[in-house]
């Protein structure tokens, strides 16, 4: 039977895999020598959720009805959920494969928590609350997991955090358990389908990009950790090497990133901003930075608040739609329009625009299900971050109210494809204009399926 592995890198940047660090890289290199890469263009938003389901399941997040991590259950002002694997309602890659009958291993894979039946293994993500969760599928498989891993991790604990040392040693560890998790499934499961997402590579961008880039503005060069970005990446390119020496020799392999990265140049308050310009109204102004979710806010006064995050979410307060609804039905849109427009004209300190884009969700989905923003905002076309938190008397700021963070999302990712025999002949060498959705078709055909009805990406072969 044909068999695929696909290797997940969250946020795998391009200008490191195939540039800057490529020489440090040979496991890597030698499958893009041997097959097709290039940038994969990541979803909107460009965020680990939705990013890894409208990947696997060919869907945008529209279409999905989630679009970050924490998503509105309703239209009330409280009413938030996270977007586990009870959110996604529409069939993603192993779960086709394993209802045809294929053997699938499924490892760390974004949005696999509470873990679902398969036919074979499956061990589920960082959004599991705790290793005392049932956290694999067979649950008697959390036993080996434990066993094989010395202690298994589910995530990077505080990867925001001053501690770098201390940190650097939490991402290595967290890597080396969920690699050796992997290689002990590939030998001991039976398997057709595999696929592994790695998150260790989103934290060191996350926690040490500043050490690494000059263009970030608290680059010191000759710094100690200055190599921690490029040694970590070493790392995993012996943990593919080894898993991809455990492959049969006709085995398809993918290696994939959900989206890439970029030097965060600072954060726009939003809620600072709306403030400023009328359409957030507070009982009482915090004396210290507040999460918006614990504000006084006047909702009967209040026209428009927003969510902090790598990209801002903006919510209107819609008469006849939220509780205590401002704004008439028939000013919507002129409101929207007027509000997305002062948004993209936000400067900085120089008085330059940042080059925001504010987007109706209307505009760039298919569907728009669920509770979605009114809209999407990258500040600064993802050059900034958006800070949700009141309190810190500014608009512009260069501390994360989250904690120390020195990357944001970049809509490229990665792809490395190298079919392996698995094909007579297939496409070589760098290749433009892929796309994440892109990635569930050519799975399926390169396993002897056609594409689901439904799927919005094309095939690569």
């Amino acid at each position: 039977m044909k068999r695929l592995a696909i290797i997940g890198l969250d946020c795998a940047a391009p200008a490191l895999v195939f540039d800057r660090f490529a020489a440090d890289l040979p496991n890597l290199r030698r499958l893009m020598h041997a097959g097709s890469w290039g940038p994969l263009t990541s979803c909107d938003p460009p965020i680990t959720v939705p990013a890894w389901s409208c990947m696997t399941a060919s869907r945008d997040a529209g279409q999905l009805g989630f679009y970050g991590f924490r998503n509105r259950r309703d239209y009330s002002y409280d009413g938030y959920q996270i977007a586990d694997s009870r959110a996604v309602r529409v069939p993603r890659l192993w779960e086709i494969l394993s209802h045809a009958g294929h053997d699938v291993i499924v490892h760390g894979v974004p949005q696999t928590y509470p873990v679902t039946p398969v036919k074979g293994a499956m061990v589920s993500c960082f959004l599991t609350p705790s290793t005392r969760s049932q956290y694999t599928h067979p649950p008697e498989l959390k036993q080996i997991v434990e066993q094989v891993s010395g202690g298994y991790v589910l995530d990077v604990e505080d990867f925001r955090t001053e501690d770098k040392r201390a940190l650097l040693d939490r991402i290595h560890d967290k890597t080396a358990k969920h690699f050796k998790v992997a290689r002990h499934l590939l030998k001991t499961q039976p398997w057709q389908f595999f696929m592994m997402v790695e998150m260790g590579v989103d934290r060191v961008h996350h926690g040490f990009w500043r050490f690494m880039d000059p263009a970030n503005r608290n680059y010191v060069p000759g710094n100690p950790l200055e190599d921690s970005i490029r040694e970590y990446y070493r790392a995993v390119d012996r943990e593919v090497g080894e898993l991809i020496a455990l492959l049969p020799s006709d085995c398809a392999v993918m290696v994939v990133s959900d989206h890439g990265a970029k030097s965060m140049e600072g954060g726009v308050c939003v809620n600072e901003w709306l403030i400023e310009r009328g359409y957030l109204k507070l009982k009482q102004y915090p004396d210290k930075p507040t999460p918006i979710t614990a504000a006084a806010i006047d909702w009967d006064r209040t026209r428009a608040w927003g969510d902090g995050g790598y990209y801002a979410r903006i919510f209107m307060n819609v008469r006849g739609r939220e509780p205590q609804g401002t704004i008439a039905p028939a000013d919507y849109e002129p409101v929207r329009t007027q509000l997305a427009r002062e948004l993209e004209s936000i400067s900085d300190e120089r008085g330059r625009a940042l080059g925001t884009r504010a987007l109706r969700p209307q505009d760039i989905y298919r569907e728009v299900g669920g509770v979605a923003p009114d809209l999407i905002v990258y500040f600064g076309d993802l050059n900034w971050r958006s800070v949700g938190s009141v309190g810190l008397r500014a608009i512009l700021t260069y501390e994360n109210d989250t904690g120390p963070d020195d990357a944001n999302h970049d809509y490229n990712g990665i792809f490395i494809m190298d079919e392996r025999g698995s094909r007579s002949a297939g496409t070589r060498g760098r290749v433009e204009g892929r796309r994440l959705y892109d990635v569930a078709p050519t799975a399926l055909r390169l396993m002897g399926y056609e594409p689901n009805p439904g799927m919005i990406g094309r095939c690569w072969v």
